[in-house]
């Protein structure tokens, strides 16, 4: 398995890397709010404040929408030619998964070494720390996207997708701490695992490594991969089976 996973992670990288445009276009929405919104934020909050955010934001446009590769395969016929080669289900998935991951750390470091550009300065143990956290998390949103995008109707993808993740955006503090939010937008916020990931990130580009909130956000990003790419994994061997 771990030989069919690195050759489909590495056909989707190649793949990736030859469409250099959508890396960029990929992350031009977070770059636009860091360059138009970020030097307002910055009189009431600070850029190590702001950047966590856009990133959580970028992670989830980015492999919350891994789910579209799927839908095109599944119209194209490539994923029924899929099902009868020898490689592992798991493997076409992981694959797959793995290859968001990489793209969402090069966007994520395209982002920060912007931030830092205008402002930001989060110590270099504390974004190396938060990469991990943003690695994990990517795994994780890509595999819930590839299960969604294979039980949802083709036609449905994209409306529930971008319905459903800009309040995600939103409710996790993105913009501004929720926090500041009213107590009933407050208490609904903490029902999403994003706030909690977002939280821990914002601590660990604040140069605080080892608080209550960087344990609890590590711990929700955790349980938050282990669900999903369960729930991904067995999606993608019922579907392909």
């Amino acid at each position: 398995m771990l030989r069919d996973t690195c050759l489909l992670f590495h056909h989707h990288l190649r793949i990736t890397l030859r469409q250099k445009v959508s890396l960029i276009f990929g992350v031009i929405q977070p770059l636009l709010f860091l360059v138009l919104f970020g030097p307002i934020f910055a009189t009431i909050g600070t850029w190590e404040t702001l950047v966590p955010g856009l990133i959580v934001q970028l992670g989830l446009m980015s492999t919350g929408m891994a789910g579209f590769g799927v839908v095109f395969e599944k119209r194209s016929g490539v994923l029924e030619r899929m099902r009868v080669t020898p490689a592992s289900r798991l493997a076409l998935l992981l694959g797959r998964v793995l290859n968001n991951a990489v793209t969402l750390i090069l966007q994520t470091v395209l982002l920060v070494a912007v931030g830092y550009a205008f402002g930001l300065r989060a110590p270099a143990a504390g974004v190396l720390a938060g990469l991990v956290l943003v690695i994990v998390l990517g795994l994780s949103l890509a595999a819930l996207s590839y299960a969604i995008a294979l039980t949802l109707d083709d036609q449905l993808f994209a409306p529930v997708m971008s319905t459903v993740v800009v309040p995600l955006v939103l409710l996790s503090g993105a913009f501004l701490p929720m926090s500041m939010a009213p107590g009933w937008l407050d208490a609904l916020s903490h029902l999403s695992p994003f706030r909690y990931v977002l939280e821990a990130l914002r601590e660990l580009f604040a140069g605080r490594y080892t608080t209550g909130t960087v344990g609890l956000g590590v711990a929700v990003t955790v349980v938050f991969a282990l669900v999903s790419i369960t729930i991904g994994t067995r999606v993608f061997n019922r579907e392909n089976a």
